[in-house]
């Protein structure tokens, strides 16, 4: 059976759910929310798909999970991929909580203000306070990576795929992997893994589609 996951293409959060079940091999297909129009906010969608009113969310048979670390969690467990050595798994649910936390909370919101309100709206001073809050996570990120080619282990894994959920997108949102070199290696690496599309070519829906 064909899994479903509810996503749109401008979500750094369904990305890394979408990229985990694409680079795992899980038969899948993405079912369109609409949500800058507000389908993720609807009553039908609380109540039918997710009461918590965002995305991703997969449908795998009878069963339904929300939150990406969640489904990153479950395409390990049922498929044995991209989950590391048994060692490591504790260390990447650790950088899977920490980009949750310090990283992708952080450029989401910021990606989201800079580039998805109207100009007037856009409030300066907690861009620049989040972009602080980012500015510190890419230097943790990057020294990290100094002297290795992976976040965890010796191999790709969903804490590589969480931590970069929002940094393959191409809005402004005060990040630029020429300042960062180690994790400009590191996204070159991802994105010559075979399998690896953009967000924008893995999903339905970009800014290009709502011009």
């Amino acid at each position: 059976m064909t899994a479903q996951l509810y996503c749109f293409g401008e979500s750094g959060n369904a990305y890394k759910a979408a990229l985990t079940l694409e680079l795992a091999g899980v038969d899948w297909e993405p079912v369109y929310v609409d949500f800058f129009n507000g389908a993720a906010r609807t009553d039908e969608y609380r109540q039918n798909i997710n009461e918590m009113g965002e995305v991703p969310v997969l449908v795998d048979g009878d069963l339904r999970l929300t939150q990406s670390g969640v489904i990153q969690q479950y395409v390990i467990d049922t498929t044995g991929r991209l989950g590391g050595a048994p060692e490591d798994r504790y260390e990447v649910l650790r950088w899977t909580f920490w980009d949750n936390h310090k990283l992708s909370s952080q450029a989401g919101v910021t990606r989201f203000l800079m580039n998805f309100l109207a100009e007037d709206k856009r409030p300066k001073e907690a861009i620049a306070f989040l972009q602080g809050r980012l500015k510190a996570a890419y230097a943790v990120l990057n020294t990290h990576l100094e002297d290795r080619e992976w976040v965890v282990g010796d191999s790709l894994t969903t804490a590589d795929i969480s931590c970069c959920g929002y940094l393959f997108y191409p809005e402004p949102f005060g990040f630029d992997s020429a300042d960062w070199p180690h994790i400009d290696a590191w996204l070159t690496r991802i994105s010559e893994t075979p399998g690896w599309k953009h967000p924008y070519d893995l999903m339905p829906g970009s800014p290009a589609d709502r011009a």
